[in-house]
């Protein structure tokens, strides 16, 4: 029989740990786990269960990337809490420094080290209060939106925000900018005006998509372009409030929402979104939410009740490892 280097060309490497990065087709030994592996791709995206959040809550947003994420905010019994978690890629952790102002419905962008938090709901009534996190504490910015609001999306970075859309007192589409110091706020806001939906991009790039508009929930899609709105003709395949999303303007997962509590997820190619075969394992609404289309994280939400559950979604042709075992 033709040995593994006359057939592919090179010697199967013997490593304590996996490569970052491999190839498809390379194959090595791990002499930690004992077990040969190699690097393939998926040919489905899936949903892979992770370690549960400290603090299971509801109606937060989530930042970062799938293996270094931020969870903050929130409404955990017995009400609305200021608390912070990261997440490595494998665990969550509790960062003593919570929000200063303790609310829900808040919406954050950036990565893990550099956070913007603003909005949400203090309950009686709504906010405007803007915070930064520096990867250990968060600290107040005196000057807060223009509009203070709850139930939005949010897109960009710690020094490049956008925050549109949310309730007030009503629904309202309302689009605002922030430069790292200030919020400005732009005349052109969404042609549909909505709350509990999902947002992701950056400042000049951004998507909103699904909710609800004051009266029902819709699948509306809309594209920012850094000054206006456009509206996609083709929405979610499935309209919902309260669910997520990862990703960019053009390359976008949604996932989650209600009601009734779901875990369908779908992909958007910058035109079209495209429903995926595989649904979360836990099907919540109001769930925290980050990373890109390919690597996506989703956390907590409600079920009912509240719920801690984390899952790790990796897109389909996306590269992964594969341990080989014999047949």
């Amino acid at each position: 029989m033709a040995d593994y280097i006359n057939i592919y060309g090179q010697d199967i490497l013997a490593v304590a740990s996996d490569p970052a990065n491999p190839t498809v087709g390379q194959i090595w030994y791990n002499t930690t786990s004992n077990t040969l592996k190699g690097g393939g791709i998926t040919t489905a995206g899936t949903w892979a269960s992770g370690n549960n959040m400290n603090t299971a809550r509801i109606d937060f947003q989530g930042a970062g990337t799938q293996t270094a994420a931020l969870g903050a905010g929130g409404y955990a019994a017995p009400g609305k809490t200021g608390a912070t978690e990261e997440y490595n890629g494998s665990t969550w952790s509790n960062n003593p420094t919570g929000l200063n102002t303790p609310r829900s419905q808040l919406a954050t962008a950036g990565t893990q080290t550099a956070i913007l938090g603003f909005g949400g709901n203090i309950h009686p009534g709504v906010t405007g209060a803007t915070e930064t996190y520096d990867g250990s504490t968060w600290t107040s910015n005196p000057t807060g939106l223009n509009t203070a609001r709850r139930a939005w999306g949010g897109a960009g970075t710690q020094t490049a925000g956008l925050c549109f859309g949310g309730w007030t007192t009503t629904v309202v589409g309302t689009t605002e900018e922030y430069n790292g110091s200030t919020w400005a706020a732009n005349p052109t806001g969404l042609n549909t005006a909505r709350w509990l939906f999902a947002g992701c991009g950056t400042q000049t790039a951004a998507l909103a998509f699904g909710g609800n508009d004051g009266t029902a929930n819709i699948g509306t899609t809309e594209e920012y372009n850094g000054s206006t709105w456009a509206a996609n003709p083709t929405g979610l395949n499935t309209a919902r409030r309260g669910l997520s999303g990862a990703g960019t303007q053009t390359s976008a997962l949604a996932f989650g929402g209600t009601p009734p509590a779901t875990g369908a997820t779908e992909e958007y190619d910058g035109s079209t979104w495209t429903s995926s075969p595989v649904s979360m394992n836990t099907a919540r609404g109001y769930l925290g939410g980050c990373g890109t289309q390919g690597s996506a994280l989703a956390f907590g939400g409600t079920t009912p009740p509240y719920s801690a559950a984390t899952e790790e979604w990796t897109g389909a042709g996306v590269p992964l490892t594969v341990t080989i075992t014999a047949s």
